[in-house]
């Protein structure tokens, strides 16, 4: 149903999409995931693309973006979303709940708009699934950014059973990973230890094979951005099921 005074064509929702300006794999998945009447409306973050990433500086260089979020925000504010989506990931596990919580809030306060983001996003999908317990998570990031997001988990419940850093050499990098190397790095992962799957970094193809996955793994698998944009949708009521993309979009 539409609004009064509602846009013509986001006339259920528009939605303010934040992400690194190398990241090339969000502003698509987020469109693949998109219900009718809903519209997207992305903002860059600036940021280099590194001709190299060492474990070294990843969370220093990631920490950048995070630094740069609020420039990209304000841009986005211009359309005046119904709601914020952070297409990034790596920063909203750094300094556990707490962390979390913060940069949400600090995006919140300059905003005016609530917002979502990737880690408290995933989270709630695997609290949706029920009875998830044991988990591994795959990533493009290094160890040092892999040891946030494992120490975040943890701090939620969470049993991290295996994880994989794929340690990509640059932010453009990271879109270039082949859909035989994701699958190999699940299969990698998983085993009768684990209950579910996730992988995060939203620069990294994951929501069609993570669907698939699904499938041939009989467990849940969920891809940060299917997360994260299905967060979105539910604050906001809008509850359609989404097929194609897996359970969480189809389900819950």
């Amino acid at each position: 149903m539409a609004r009064r005074n509602a846009d013509v064509l986001g006339y259920r929702a528009k939605l303010g999409c934040i992400g690194p300006s190398t990241n090339t794999v969000v502003q698509p998945d987020f469109e693949l995931l998109r219900p009718h009447g809903v519209t997207n409306h992305y903002s860059r973050i600036p940021i280099e693309n590194p001709s190299g990433i060492s474990d070294a500086d990843f969370i220093a260089t990631t920490n950048i973006i995070g630094a740069n979020t609020l420039e990209a925000v304000k841009w986005a504010m211009t359309c005046k979303p119904d709601r914020l989506v952070m297409g990034m990931s790596a920063v909203t596990f750094y300094g556990g709940i707490k962390g979390a919580h913060e940069f949400r809030q600090r995006v919140e306060d300059y905003a005016g708009v609530e917002a979502t983001i990737g880690s408290l996003a995933l989270v709630e999908a695997l609290r949706a699934y029920g009875g998830i317990r044991r988990v591994s998570f795959l990533s493009p990031y290094y160890p040092s950014a892999n040891r946030e997001v494992r120490a975040f988990l943890k701090e939620n419940g969470f049993e991290v059973v295996r994880d994989l850093a794929m340690q990509r050499p640059s932010w453009l990098a990271i879109a270039e990973t082949t859909e035989r190397e994701v699958i190999d790095a699940l299969k990698s992962i998983d085993g009768d230890d684990v209950d579910a799957l996730v992988q995060v970094g939203t620069n990294l193809s994951m929501v069609r094979i993570a669907a698939a996955a699904e499938l041939w793994l009989d467990k849940p698998v969920i891809a940060i951005n299917t997360a994260t944009y299905w967060h979105a949708l539910r604050a906001l009521g809008i509850n359609d099921p989404v097929f194609g993309y897996g359970r969480l979009l189809e389900e819950f």
